[in-house]
């Protein structure tokens, strides 16, 4: 039997409706002649109360029993889903990770994909079995303890099952139906994508697209396992919602694909560094080591007067996330004071946002930049960083223009016109 996996979030499993509505999704593939393997996440909430009671019963918890009360969520959903599946005379049952077993690292909270054996779901499948109901998000370490993957977890355990057991596509269900040039939010012209490419998606996931997670993304990608986002809300056919797939799969792509923005940002400038070898990594060595996330990097000649400063001096500029702030500027305090280090001033802006314009056709045109840039000029929106790569350019721009220049960027780029 062909197979598909077909993924539920939260939000799709909400209460018993909604895992109603999603079990009558699942039966109709399986008229279609497809066996299916279903994962589901915790109801809407569960995790964010499981996670509550833990750092209200232990604020230095043990990470293996967090990973083993936190998980139970997706457990009780799988159990739900299967149990409605019967009631409707579809063979179901459910699988908890260790039951796969979905092996992972011993990492908890974080843990990674070691291997999923196919034997004995399929075996069930060969029994006459025709869903198995499998629980996101969870696995089983090496010392047979329950793990978690963290973010975005059964996203990305669904794409792993579905490169497994080689899968003719997996169907992530949530409650959007598709992915869009940008937020509808923010600009009412933008347009749902019928087919989008790993790359793309995989940029417009790591800058602040919510739809996917860069995880499951980045496992797609690697596995060509063909993604389609689609809403559980609504009737869907063959066509509904976004195809997530390779770029041969794409006739013909625009320039641009889609602008996204993140808007939990911050700048953070040392004056007057050392302008010397090794610099780089005496600044960015800490800053790995304590955990922040430096995205864009800028350095140039310092403003401040040479005669100040004998030797040669530079300034240097990076962004990170904003809740990140506090960590970055204790690393570079520590390494000042332990003489790695020297600098003028620690300048921290966190009132900046980042917008980006992706699409992999900017590897074969010319002007997208000066597209960009021109279309934030005639909004006089100032840019303050720059940063590119084959197929993205983005900007870092004071917040309160984040909305004007996501419309002005959708509109220079037409992408409210298909094709």
């Amino acid at each position: 039997m062909p197979l598909l996996v077909m993924k539920f979030g939260g939000t799709s499993v909400a209460d018993l409706e909604r895992i109603k509505n999603a079990a009558a999704k699942v039966k109709r593939e399986v008229e279609r002649g497809h066996d299916v393997i279903v994962i589901v996440s915790a109801m809407s909430g569960k995790t964010n109360e499981l996670v509550g009671w833990v750092e209200g019963t232990s604020p230095l918890y043990d990470a293996r029993e967090y990973d083993a009360i936190v998980s139970s969520g997706e457990n009780v959903t799988a159990g739900l889903m299967a149990l409605t599946l019967q009631e409707m005379d579809v063979p179901a049952r459910s699988w908890q990770g260790w039951q796969v077993p979905i092996n992972t690292t011993s990492a908890h909270a974080s843990a990674r994909f070691e291997s999923i054996p196919a034997a004995n779901i399929n075996a069930k499948f060969a029994e006459g079995f025709k869903v198995a109901v499998v629980a996101g998000f969870q696995g089983v370490s090496p010392e047979g303890r329950i793990t978690t993957l963290g973010r975005g977890g059964s996203d990305t355990t669904a794409v792993a099952f579905a490169a497994a057991f080689g899968a003719e596509r997996c169907d992530i269900y949530t409650d959007v139906d598709g992915i869009y040039t940008t937020d509808p939010r923010i600009t009412s012209k933008a347009r749902k994508l019928d087919r989008i490419a790993f790359e793309e998606m995989l940029e417009l996931a790591s800058l602040g697209a919510k739809v996917l997670q860069t995880r499951s993304v980045e496992l797609a990608m690697r596995y060509k396992v063909r993604l389609r986002v689609l809403s559980s809300f609504e009737d869907t056919n063959d066509t509904s919602g976004t195809l997530v797939c390779d770029e041969d799969e794409i006739m013909e792509s625009k320039v641009v694909s889609g602008v996204a923005y993140s808007r939990d940002e911050a700048k953070i400038t040392l004056v007057t560094v050392e302008d010397r070898p090794g610099i780089a990594a005496a600044i960015f060595g800490p800053l790995s080591e304590a955990g922040v996330n430096v995205d864009m990097i800028v350095q140039n000649i310092s403003e401040r007067d040479y005669d100040d400063h004998p030797g040669a001096v530079t300034d240097m500029t990076f962004s990170c996330p904003v809740n990140q702030v506090p960590r970055a500027r204790k690393a570079m305090e520590d390494a000042k004071a332990a003489g790695h280090i020297n600098y003028d001033e620690l300048n921290v802006d966190t009132d900046v946002a980042k917008v980006s314009v992706v699409g992999i056709g900017m590897r074969s045109h010319a002007g997208v930049a000066a597209t960009m840039f021109k279309a934030l000029s005639t909004e006089n929106v100032n840019i303050k960083v720059i940063s590119t790569s084959e197929i993205k350019i983005s900007v870092l721009i004071d917040r309160k223009y984040m909305e004007l220049a996501v419309q002005a960027l959708h509109d220079a780029f037409e992408l409210d016109k298909a094709g």
